[in-house]
């Protein structure tokens, strides 16, 4: 599986875990790539639109240069962007409600249904799957993947 001493020494039921967690993120990386064909945009584009209605559900007022922050983009980078989602119907640009020089950014309406649409029956399965768990194994699984994301936040 890999040429590190340490992990050949690890307990069995271990690097099962831990095989088992690389399947999964392959599975989800194939599957988020589905997404984004069917839908016809990049990474970058879905992670936009998430982060936009989201922000629209919260009632929050977005600008280029947060959304540029948050996906850790250029200014160049992000209006070339939006240029590609404003043309594709999915993203519409509005004067600032108290700033005449910048401008707002949305998702539209029909963004909102295809994503939702798009993304919906997998979260359902998803979370089928979950429910089968019951609550005490939901909270070991729920740890360990606390656990994980802390060590891989901090690297």
């Amino acid at each position: 599986m890999t040429d590190t001493p340490w992990f050949d020494t690890a307990p069995p039921h271990a690097v099962r875990v831990i095989a088992s967690l690389r399947e999964y993120r392959t599975a989800e990386q194939a599957m988020r790539r589905r997404t984004r064909e069917s839908m016809r945009m990049g990474e970058a584009d879905l992670r936009a639109l998430k982060f936009l209605l989201k922000a629209q559900e919260e009632e929050r007022v977005t600008t280029p240069v947060q959304l540029g922050a948050h996906l850790g983009m250029k200014s160049s980078s992000v209006t070339a962007m939006l240029d590609r989602l404003t043309a594709s119907g999915h993203v519409s640009r509005h004067p600032h409600p108290s700033d005449r020089r910048s401008i707002t950014i949305r998702a539209t309406p029909g963004a909102d249904e295809e994503v939702r649409h798009t993304l919906t029956a997998m979260h359902r399965r998803l979370l089928e799957v979950a429910a089968e768990l019951g609550p005490e194994r939901s909270r070991t699984i729920v740890a360990f993947l606390s656990q994980v994301t802390a060590l891989a936040d901090r690297d």
